[in-house]
């Protein structure tokens, strides 16, 4: 299939700055299935993943949703699961279910192999995105579904003149310009639509989700293990002082604290 084959842990070479071997990755990974999950696996009901379809989870994480996959094809589909770092994915191995250490911005993907692909929050870590978007719709069989669900990190940032709650953390704002600078698309999120009808995609929809993310939540777990994994690439290059990091923190522990959270939008279409 040109993807590469594994019977155990194996890591692709990726620019990915949120690497899966972080102490923090089980949180994030936690924090993401609590929070999007359910829509989700809504939008996958909505497309009729059955029995019988052969999938492709791309940038699978944890494997939450490879696993609701493999267990709505059955035993006559298959589902194929990948990431540039498997070390969370081995214990989902089976008849129907497949591992492969892959990086969809370098790696080809076999032609008009599936029913269904889907990939959340993995595009807009891309360099090459616009050649791994190539490669998904080139891998759907005719007829076949994409969805690709993606943050919009830019349009509704936290604003305390509405409400004094919200605060805009220096270390969110660091975060960002650090994620940036690695090549990540903050706005990709936006564009997802278009994208998926420029490359001759059929039915394309999209909607989007918005949360207020409050002290307490996953969300704001899994903001500290993002902030915390990349504290000292802040710091270096100066976006941040570690005073200001350690103020940022004892904030999201305050129980006034809020912020809107980054717009995920989903998007989808078909080959015909």
């Amino acid at each position: 299939m040109g993807i590469c084959d594994t019977t155990a842990i194996e890591v692709v070479h990726s620019d990915y700055m949120l690497a899966n071997k972080s102490k923090e990755a089980p949180t994030r990974f936690a924090a993401l299935s609590a929070i999007y999950d359910p829509q989700t696996i809504r939008h996958l009901e909505t497309l009729g993943v059955d029995c019988g379809w052969s999938c492709l989870e791309v940038g699978a994480g944890s494997g939450t949703i490879a696993r609701w996959l493999a267990d709505r094809v059955g035993p006559t589909g298959h589902v194929l699961v990948t990431d540039v770092d498997t070390r969370f994915l081995e214990s989902l191995r089976g008849p129907a279910l497949d591992v492969r250490a892959h990086n969809v911005g370098s790696d080809p993907l076999p032609d008009a192999e599936f029913d269904l692909i889907h990939t959340r929050l993995v595009l807009m870590h891309v360099r090459e995105r616009d050649t791994a978007l190539a490669r998904m719709v080139s891998s759907l069989k005719v007829g076949g579904w994409l969805l690709v669900e993606e943050y919009d990190t830019c349009s509704i940032p936290p604003d305390p003149g509405l409400c004094s709650g919200e605060v805009l953390l220096q270390t969110q704002v660091a975060m960002l310009r650090v994620l940036e600078t690695g090549g990540v698309n903050r706005r990709y999120g936006r564009l997802l639509s278009g994208l998926l009808r420029e490359r001759g995609l059929t039915d394309v929809g999209a909607s989007a989700q918005l949360f207020m993310w409050q002290s307490g939540s996953p969300a704001i777990a899994m903001m500290q293990a993002n902030f915390e994994q990349l504290r000292e690439a802040m710091i270096e290059a100066n976006y941040i002082t570690s005073q200001q990091f350690d103020e940022d923190l004892a904030r999201l522990n305050n129980p006034s604290f809020m912020m809107p959270s980054p717009i995920l939008w989903s998007a989808w279409g078909k080959r015909s």
